[in-house]
């Protein structure tokens, strides 16, 4: 199937906007993984950047659209393919499909998801109000985001969303990094093990390190 204009014009902004989120999600763990210092760690953290006052949620909202848009424009890319030509597309994706490349709209539309719900749980904190940093100060009279963030995942039930949230961002960046390199021509049929094997290593990374705090806290090793 021969590809519009528009067509790649979507797939180009589809791993532009991949690539601004995967950059995100890493720069987001390193400021996360600030718990494991303990409390002056994050609060630390959290503090700098409430200094910078209206520029984080303008951050944010933008970071927000970028989603957005990649998940509307992975949506478009998926109903033309099939509406293209339903037969062929079938026998093709069953040649070469594998688990993550089959659940990237299902994977996506999770993440949406479960961005909501961080943002509700951490950032506008409504999820569990009694715990939350803006309600509670530490000894250095900063929020503290240490106490809501042990609180929160005392809970199994709030544990396991953040632990299978991040399973399926390991499913997702699985195979978007092989679609990201395809896109822009860098890959090949000699290079897709070793691009295939970069993304897993990647994915596997951030869902270790993402998960491990979740994980760490409702197994004792961080106390309030």
């Amino acid at each position: 199937m021969q590809m519009t204009q528009s067509t790649v014009g979507r797939k180009v902004l589809m791993a532009v906007t991949g690539l601004i989120l995967l950059v995100f999600v890493l720069i987001h763990l390193l400021g996360n993984t600030s718990v494991f210092v303990g409390p002056d760690g994050i609060n630390a953290y959290a503090e700098k950047l409430h200094s910078l006052g209206p520029m984080v949620w303008i951050f944010r909202l933008v970071m927000l659209a970028v989603f957005a848009a990649h998940i509307v424009f992975g949506i478009q890319l998926t109903l033309e393919n099939r509406s293209a030509s339903p037969l062929k597309y079938a026998q093709n994706k069953k040649l070469r499909a594998s688990f993550s490349s089959e659940t990237m709209i299902v994977s996506g539309l999770v993440l949406l998801a479960f961005v909501v719900y961080h943002l509700l749980h951490f950032t506008v904190q409504v999820i569990d109000p009694a715990t939350a940093a803006k309600a509670h100060m530490d000894a250095l009279g900063r929020p503290d985001v240490y106490l809501m963030v042990v609180s929160g995942f005392k809970s199994l039930f709030i544990t396991l969303i953040y632990v299978v949230s991040m399973i399926f961002l390991f499913l997702h960046l699985s195979h978007g990094a092989g679609s990201f390199l395809q896109t822009f021509g860098l890959n090949s049929d000699k290079t897709l093990p070793t691009v295939s094997l970069g993304g897993k290593a990647v994915a596997a990374v951030l869902l270790v390190g993402y998960a491990a705090i979740p994980l760490f806290i409702i197994a004792g090793f961080l106390k309030i």
